[in-house]
């Protein structure tokens, strides 16, 4: 159906609303501050396009028939949510967004939720924030049940989004303290093999790219061990295993000098990742840049100089992007 072809328009259902709630068309029209012919041929109008009596005019005060009622149940809540639609409208026209879903990888989670509070408050409405996997929000983005992804997957081969880049750091070895660091691809292969490999789940960015990279090194290691968060990760670690990590995986999980772990390079083929805010193009104005400004500096302010503090052997590896 052609919106021309619609039998009613707002403003006739915003009169027959009227004439519903005060009972007569001269007391719908004092409210309405109009004239009663004016209401009248609104209505009779209405009535001619849908083609059927909303009003029995045979009684006092007006009652509905059978189609009216239907009309009235479901106009009401028809003009209540294009209300609720021009609101929005106008809070974007002054930089407030009604509501904002934003998916953030559980590996910053910790880094990022109180400056993710703190800029929304007066620019948001409603704030929804989801943390997990990056490729479980990447999903929820395209199929729009996030607006918003702060993650490890940039989505590059995807049109229509923009990407704004926050930060990078690298991967490293996280192993017990007493543990000699390997230095040559052997003795990777050896240490991976002598102790538990605790390995981050499949199903995320940071695994897949982990298992990508000792594929290059040619490093069969049997599975074992696999978790979703930072902190099984870490923890599993903690009673004699090993993993390759990174320092805001590491933050997140509550690493410190007196864990009884230490982190080490990677002996060959160092790699990094890069954590970056993904939305769809033009959908949220200047709110995304400007977040992304806002997180850059509060990162680099706050988190960078933990990380440097807790990871010194890698601080000129981690950087805020610009």
């Amino acid at each position: 159906m052609a919106l021309t072809d619609l039998p009613f328009d707002l403003s006739s259902l915003n009169v027959f609303l009227a004439v519903c709630e005060n009972g007569s068309m001269a007391a719908a029209a004092r409210a309405l501050s109009v004239t009663q012919p004016a209401i009248s041929q609104t209505i009779s109008e209405l009535e001619s396009r849908l083609g059927t009596r909303l009003f029995d005019r045979n009684v006092r005060p007006l009652a509905l028939t059978a189609t009216g009622a239907v009309l009235r149940q479901n106009a009401a809540g028809l003009l209540a949510e294009m209300r609720h639609i021009a609101v929005g409208i106008q809070e974007m026209k002054h930089g407030r967004v009604p509501q904002l879903r934003l998916g953030v990888v559980d590996s910053l989670s910790r880094a990022v939720s109180p400056h993710l509070s703190e800029f929304m408050y007066d620019r948001v409405g409603r704030l929804v924030v989801h943390a997990g996997l990056t490729e479980s929000h990447g999903t929820s983005l395209l199929t729009r049940q996030i607006d918003l992804v702060i993650g490890v997957d940039e989505m590059e081969d995807i049109a229509g989004l923009e990407r704004w880049p926050l930060i990078e750091e690298p991967y490293l070895l996280l192993c017990p303290k007493n543990i000699e660091p390997p230095r040559t691809t052997d003795d990777l292969r050896r240490l991976l093999l002598s102790r538990p490999f605790v390995r981050f789940s499949q199903r995320s960015r940071t695994g897949s790219e982990v298992e990508r990279y000792l594929r290059r090194l040619r490093i069969e290691v049997p599975f074992q061990q696999e978790y979703d968060l930072p902190f099984g990760v870490f923890s599993a670690c903690k009673t004699g295993g090993v993993a390759i990590t990174t320092p805001l995986c590491l933050y997140e999980a509550g690493f410190n000098a007196g864990c009884g772990m230490a982190c080490h390079p990677l002996p060959v083929g160092s790699f990094h990742r890069h954590l970056t805010l993904v939305g769809r193009r033009r959908e949220f104005g200047r709110l995304p840049l400007d977040l992304m400004l806002y997180l850059r500096d509060c990162l680099r302010a706050g988190v960078m100089k933990d990380l440097v503090a807790l990871f010194p052997e890698f601080s000129d590896q981690i950087r805020i992007l610009s």
